[in-house]
């Protein structure tokens, strides 16, 4: 990676955990540095995003772990979905929760601890098609660049999948401050094609 996009990337970075902590946007988790920043609003977004056809039509949903997509995670399950995620950092692969075998403990097994011990362990070669994969962010552009929190997990596991199975639509729960004129990338970053904020949905031609 060229130094001068990394720094680039990373004072995004900083300046998006700053302002989100600064004007009180930013909620627990915190400190948000270091994080997909979890948001005021970001239940609102969760809703948003259930309205979509994308949603509605898909069966197989796969979320990232971290706070601000738990209601999402949370939602797949309602909505009777099958709901994949991957471990925080991979550490323990990936994770398959069954609507049917979690019901009434839904708000549990969308968090982690609750998804480690009620979901079943599977390997990428085992994995089902996903119809929609949502994914968290510290910031995106309207051209659908992303940026994540540095370690490169989401772009590994959404090139894992979509190596598997092609091309599938990548959404993003987002606050409207993280929506930037200009996210700095590079050709191997993953894009996203639905942004959902509190407020809006953007839709992007890939």
């Amino acid at each position: 990676m060229p130094s001068s996009i990394a720094q680039e990337k990373q004072q995004l970075r900083d300046r998006i955990w700053r302002e989100m902590e600064y004007l009180g946007i930013a909620t627990f988790p915190l400190p948000c540095k270091g994080r997909i920043p979890n948001f005021l609003g970001a239940e609102i977004a969760a809703e948003k995003m259930r309205q979509l056809e994308e949603w509605k039509s898909a069966k197989i949903i796969f979320v990232n772990p971290d706070s601000p997509q738990r209601k999402v995670r949370e939602n797949a399950l309602r909505d009777g979905k099958i709901l994949l995620m991957a471990s925080p950092r991979l550490k323990r692969g990936f994770i398959m929760l069954d609507p049917k075998k979690v019901y009434g403990k839904e708000y549990f097994a969308s968090t982690i601890k609750g998804a480690l011990e009620l979901g079943t362990a599977i390997e990428v070669k085992d994995l089902p098609k996903p119809d929609l994969i949502v994914e968290g962010s510290v910031a995106v552009d309207t051209k659908g660049h992303r940026l994540g929190k540095g370690g490169g997990y989401s772009d590994l596991e959404i090139g894992l999948i979509k190596r598997v199975f092609g091309d599938i639509p990548v959404a993003t729960t987002v606050h409207d401050i993280q929506v930037v004129e200009m996210v700095p990338h590079e050709a191997k970053d993953e894009k996203v094609s639905i942004i959902v904020t509190p407020t809006r949905v953007i839709r992007i031609d890939l």
